[in-house]
């Protein structure tokens, strides 16, 4: 598989995830933030809440599909890129924050359901 599609694929999954998150009341405020702690998908604020969502997209659902991706290593990377986040954003600290998981099964461009797992994992 080309790295091209690959990252093309990706980026449709990533605006497609935040045009269903803005049409369930969640306001968009960053895409793609990379530090050198890693990388935050989409940070969102749902009512008084920060909600860091991680967008993951599988073509079948073979072993546990996009969901299932993102594994206890993939979510302490994403923990490590939020706290650098918010060291960085010190207006956003005094929020609660979630992690959320939107898993998008199937072609972005073609046929596909979003399956959006709110609080899916938790910072220690």
């Amino acid at each position: 598989m080309c790295a091209d599609s690959r990252l093309q694929r990706g980026a449709v999954a990533e605006r497609l995830a935040a045009e269903f998150l803005q049409a369930r009341g969640l306001e968009v405020l960053a895409r793609n933030l990379r530090c050198r702690a890693g990388e935050l998908d989409l940070v969102c604020l749902h009512e008084a809440v920060l909600v860091i969502v991680e967008v993951r997209q599988r073509g079948c659902t073979d072993f546990g599909g996009a969901a299932g991706s993102v594994t206890p290593r993939k979510q302490r990377k994403i923990i490590r890129a939020a706290r650098f986040f918010l060291q960085q954003k010190p207006r956003w600290r005094a929020r609660a924050i979630r992690f959320d998981v939107l898993a998008l099964e199937g072609i972005p461009a073609g046929e596909h359901r979003m399956v959006w797992i709110r609080d899916a994992f938790r910072a220690a």
